[in-house]
């Protein structure tokens, strides 16, 4: 039987993104998500789940483990949805083990599904709330929008016109984006998370993102992970983003341009590292990362900060 997660975790992951749009904001003309005033480039938490969903359902297609958000089959009813997952035209809380057990995704992000909870009444559904969260990302770095917009398309919009039409395509020129989650182990265990599906957590988190690009997504790759996983279900450390800077926040362009401090995020390593079980990461071979002063690489520098025998090292 799998194991279940017992433990909390905490997750910084940060990607980046060069001449592509990131988010695009339904609000605002598809442009990519902004914070103006700090001119910080936004990545909401449902895009990156996207990615995660997207890797799994193409990694376990057609096997036992499905997707309950998914695009493939384009808007459904939740409902039929959960018809079509277990192949029964009557889905009840008897099912909910079933369900559980089928679809990773819920293990991971929750979600609410139309099942009627005991004495519930017509159109009520179960919420379950995924011990795997994360929070908008932001740029680390001042981003800036693409100046040149205008595209231009063979397709007229009407018949008999000898023009193509004109288009806008929104970008950013460079973006070093990073996100904060959380693993729960009480929540974990309302959804039957297991340790294998972590495992797959983090591979999706180093894999999807270039994997599964688009024409405004080419352009985006992971540059460091890093998970803790904590010795019991009490510990949260807090957003370890708050930790890092930049040697230089303004005019960056690529990956050769990043400098990233981490002297900040050892005094907070340091403070909860008897908390501290084991520290799994990645980092691209690409991205400098640096403390007091001097070029460091992730899992060494953490094995002086955490401890010797305590760092696990990923694979992309």
């Amino acid at each position: 039987m799998a194991e279940l997660v017992k433990n909390n975790g905490e997750i910084l992951y940060i990607y980046d993104a060069k001449m592509c749009n990131p988010n695009g904001d339904p609000d605002d003309e598809n442009r990519p998500r902004m914070d103006y005033e700090r001119e910080r480039n936004l990545v909401s938490d449902v895009r990156l789940k996207r990615y995660i969903r997207d890797y799994l359902q193409d990694k376990f297609k057609d096997k036992e483990q499905q997707i309950y958000i998914t695009k493939a089959e384009g808007v459904v009813n939740a409902t039929e949805r959960l018809k079509v997952i277990l192949g029964k035209n009557k889905v009840g809380q008897e099912d909910i083990p079933a369900l559980s057990e089928k679809l990773i995704d819920v293990r991971l992000f929750g979600a609410t599904m139309p099942i009627k909870a005991d004495g519930g009444r017509i159109g009520s559904s179960l919420t379950f709330i995924g011990p795997v969260q994360f929070n908008w990302g932001y740029s680390l770095n001042r981003a800036t929008l693409v100046d040149s917009v205008s595209i231009t398309s063979q397709f007229a919009a009407e018949s008999g016109k000898e023009q193509g039409t004109i288009g806008k395509d929104y970008r950013v020129y460079y973006s070093l984006i990073a996100f904060h989650g959380i693993i729960s182990a009480r929540r974990a265990e309302k959804t039957g998370l297991t340790e294998a599906d972590i495992a797959l957590l983090d591979e999706a988190l180093l894999k999807a993102i270039p994997l599964l690009a688009t024409r405004s997504k080419i352009g985006q790759y992971p540059r460091l992970y890093l998970r803790l996983e904590y010795r019991d279900a009490d510990t949260f450390c807090g957003d370890l983003r708050e930790y890092l800077s930049l040697e230089e926040t303004t005019g960056l362009r690529e990956i050769s341009d990043v400098k990233l401090r981490l002297d900040g995020m050892a005094d907070c390593l340091k403070s909860i590292a008897p908390r501290v079980a084991r520290v799994y990461c990645w980092q691209h071979e690409h991205l400098c990362t640096l403390y007091q002063g001097q070029k460091v690489r992730l899992p060494l520098w953490l094995e002086g900060v955490i401890g010797k025998g305590r760092v696990q090292v990923l694979q992309a």
